[in-house]
């Protein structure tokens, strides 16, 4: 055996023996060495996530990560990310759709209320269990920015399959959540607060529904380069105020998107084009 080949082969070794044998007696410094190549293994197949076994393998590395470090705020959000991916762009059943956004907001929700910084906040507001989260959350630091982001993401579409009731009795804790999100940033993920109270005013009865016109029209000023602005508004505002003729407007310019224009998107912009196509060949159903 070469000395090459017998370097790899030390090195598929370690690599076996830490996954499968977690509780021995492994040098830390080298635990360490290895946890990290598994998150940067993760993250080149995330980079690949348009092929679904490619994010496959990105979840598979990550829940071994976080099997070695539980606590590890950005892994978790990393693979509550990759449960949004998997349930709203690829996933066709409803009721596994669901279970990928439960998991995905319980995950998020646990980091934050586990996370040093936010516990701390919490640990000291007086009140009940309800006041206490609601108030902590308004106070919430920028360390836990992502977090939030992804929980409110994952318990707002999780909800949109619930009962009116079950969205009612969240939507304080989905606004404190966003609010604080577009307070520590508003252009978070492309926009991403302002998308998302786009979608939530046309899943609660009784509201004014240009207010979700007005928030989507924000996402698209700031940024207009990432598709999944135009997409959700035409899947829950034009659908929703019955404009046939502007959803299938915007939904063909978004699948005449030249995606090269914008290579820091361009993975998140396929996505997109694939469920605009995916909406418009369901447009009928949609606007019964």
């Amino acid at each position: 055996m070469t000395y090459y080949l017998k370097q790899n082969f030390l090195k598929v070794v370690s690599v076996a023996i830490f996954l499968s044998c977690a509780g021995s007696d492994i040098n830390i410094k080298e635990n360490r060495e290895v946890i990290d190549q598994l998150i940067s293994q993760a993250n080149s197949y995330w980079d690949q996530r348009t092929d679904p076994r490619a994010l496959d393998k990105a979840e598979n590395l990550i829940i071994k990560v976080l099997q070695q470090r539980p606590t590890d705020f950005e892994n978790t959000i990393f693979l509550a990310k990759i449960k949004f991916t998997q349930a709203y762009f690829l996933e066709n059943d409803p009721a596994k759709q669901n279970i990928l956004f439960f998991d995905g907001k319980e995950m998020c929700r646990k980091a934050v209320m586990d996370h040093p910084d936010f516990a701390s906040i919490y640990i000291n507001t007086e009140g009940d269990s309800s006041f206490k989260l609601l108030s902590s959350l308004t106070d919430a630091p920028r360390s836990i920015l992502p977090g939030l982001y992804w929980w409110g993401e994952n318990l707002a579409h999780y909800l949109n399959a619930k009962p009116v009731m079950e969205r009612l009795n969240h939507r304080e804790l989905l606004e404190v959540i966003m609010h604080r999100v577009i307070a520590l940033d508003p252009d978070f993920h492309y926009g991403g607060p302002y998308r998302f109270f786009g979608m939530l005013y046309t899943r609660i009865p009784g509201l004014d529904i240009s207010q979700s016109h007005s928030y989507f029209d924000q996402a698209l000023n700031t940024n207009p380069q990432y598709l999944g602005n135009s997409v959700l508004m035409a899947q829950f505002y034009h659908q929703k105020a019955g404009n046939r003729e502007q959803f299938n407007e915007i939904l063909n310019r978004v699948l005449n998107t030249n995606l090269t224009k914008n290579p820091e998107v361009m993975t998140d912009n396929w996505f997109y084009q694939k469920k605009a196509q995916m909406l418009l060949d369901n447009e009928s159903s949609l606007f019964e």
